[in-house]
């Protein structure tokens, strides 16, 4: 995937971290699985379906952050996508970079 993504020209980043705060105190990290173009959040699973954590995870990783899309690809027996858009106007916590 980074593979393909970098040929098309695309800058992407591996294993990108966000930290993650409670009313302004540092609680733990999350490590998305690609960032692209510093723009859009992308999570890749291989499981039998996407299930609603999945989309769970990708939602709090939009909330935890600038970013504002997410892009969710199940490549398991049964291939499928999701996107969601979770716009900074709607989220409650500060976000901290």
């Amino acid at each position: 995937m980074v593979f393909e993504l970098h040929k098309s020209g695309l800058i992407v980043t591996k294993q990108h971290k966000i930290k993650v705060y409670y009313h302004g105190i540092f609680v733990g990290e999350y490590f998305t699985d690609l960032v692209v173009n510093d723009k859009v959040i992308v999570e890749l699973k291989a499981a039998s379906q996407l299930f609603p954590q999945h989309e769970a995870q990708l939602l709090n990783y939009l909330r935890a952050t600038n970013y504002e899309v997410g892009l969710l690809l199940n490549f398991g027996p049964k291939p499928a996508n999701c996107r969601r858009v979770f716009n900074n106007d709607r989220k409650t916590i500060t976000w901290n970079p």
